[in-house]
């Protein structure tokens, strides 16, 4: 291996993700409050942004953004009072703690800070991910203030109702008004149907880079809900289960950056949005893997890296610097036994390598390879 390659200082924030996933049968206006759950599988939302944004330019990607002031604000508290108390407002027990590689640089790390922070990270990232959702798809994830149900079932988003366009203007404008908007519904952000997923740090690309801690929760929704881009950030969208995803990414009808496309291929080890619900209730206790891809440049390509792969090293040293190498990645990946790896090959052609298993008993997705030749026509 060589040399690290001459970097600069990132500047990190701290931000939420949304992974919406919902079952894909709409019941009959007869059926049950209740229905069974649809057993062909699910759908995730994707959103397009627009071409003209600065990160991820044109991708799909899943809702969500930085996290906000107005999310940690101590005027949540009288909202979710009298039934949710702090400091975690009804969640359950704190999840064992994460792995602190990397620690970001203090002059680097949230600007958001722990001082005067009236809520815990786990509710405040909640709240930004139902906020960024609202903003960018219009879809409503609240349940009313008296409510005291467990998310033991997969949810429904709130119904559109006169006057939500109007209010979405205002918190796209200044998100102290979501806030407002539930104390007009008498509602609370719904954080209980958010379960812990994943963490994700942008892998470090050029000195001066703007790079991302983003945590990444996941919410089951019994029906998809009408979605309403922002025609700003966001001007198109689509459900797609995670096998027409994948399908889509390959013939270059969308593009996803590797978490994406690793989280979507994870998603694809669950046959039914049943499953995929249950997983995330036993699970509520293991805690997520916090994960910086570290990024090795190859001859003819570059390999993504990530925990428990034989090659990453939690070394502080790569922060901010990339790894390189002379070989070829055919050569890389014929020398390796222990992989968790992303190999990109072109824009549309990742493989993932996973021969690990997770230390969380989280699921890791199933090694996929496909082939550069097949993806030219």
């Amino acid at each position: 291996m060589n040399g690290f390659l001459q970097s600069g200082s990132s500047s990190w924030r701290r931000a939420a993700t949304l992974v919406l996933a919902t079952g894909w049968m709409h019941p009959s206006p007869a059926a049950p409050s209740v229905a069974p759950l649809p057993a062909e599988g699910f759908r995730l939302l994707l959103l397009q942004r627009s071409s003209q944004q600065g990160f991820l330019p044109g991708a799909h990607v899943f809702p969500g953004g930085v996290v906000d002031a107005a999310d940690r604000s101590a005027d949540w508290l009288r909202l979710f009072a009298p039934h949710h108390r702090p400091p975690r407002l009804g969640l359950g027990p704190t999840p064992r703690p994460r792995p602190t590689f990397p620690v970001l640089p203090a002059a680097v790390s949230d600007t958001a800070a722990e001082d005067g922070a009236a809520l815990p990270d786990d509710v405040a990232f909640r709240i930004c991910a139902i906020r960024e959702t609202f903003e960018e798809a219009g879809v409503l994830l609240l349940r009313p203030r008296a409510s005291r149900a467990a998310a033991r079932e997969p949810g429904r988003a709130l119904p559109q109702q006169e006057g939500l366009a109007a209010w979405r203007d205002r918190v796209r404008r200044d998100p102290h008004h979501f806030l407002h908007l539930c104390e007009h519904l008498d509602c609370t952000p719904d954080i209980w149907a958010l379960h812990d997923w994943s963490t994700w740090l942008t892998p470090f690309r050029r000195p001066g880079g703007r790079r991302f801690d983003t945590t990444f929760f996941l919410c089951c929704l019994r029906e998809p809900p009408p979605v309403y881009p922002d025609l700003a950030e966001v001007v198109g969208y689509q459900w797609s289960s995670p096998l027409e995803a994948t399908d889509n990414f390959i013939s270059k009808e969308i593009w996803l950056a590797p978490p994406q496309f690793y989280e979507i291929r994870r998603l694809a080890n669950f046959a039914s949005l049943s499953d995929l619900h249950k997983f995330c209730l036993d699970h509520v206790l293991e805690g997520v893997e916090r994960w910086l891809p570290i990024t090795l440049l190859t001859a003819d390509g570059q390999i993504s890296l990530l925990p428990g792969d034989e090659l990453y090293l939690e070394d502080s040293n790569f922060l901010e610097n990339l790894l390189s190498t002379e070989k070829k990645t055919e050569e890389i990946m014929k020398e390796g036994k222990k992989f968790h790896r992303v190999v990109i090959h072109s824009s549309h052609v990742y493989s993932i390598h996973v021969t690990v298993q997770s230390e969380y008993k989280h699921v890791y997705p199933k090694t996929y390879v496909i082939s550069f030749w097949e993806t030219v026509t």
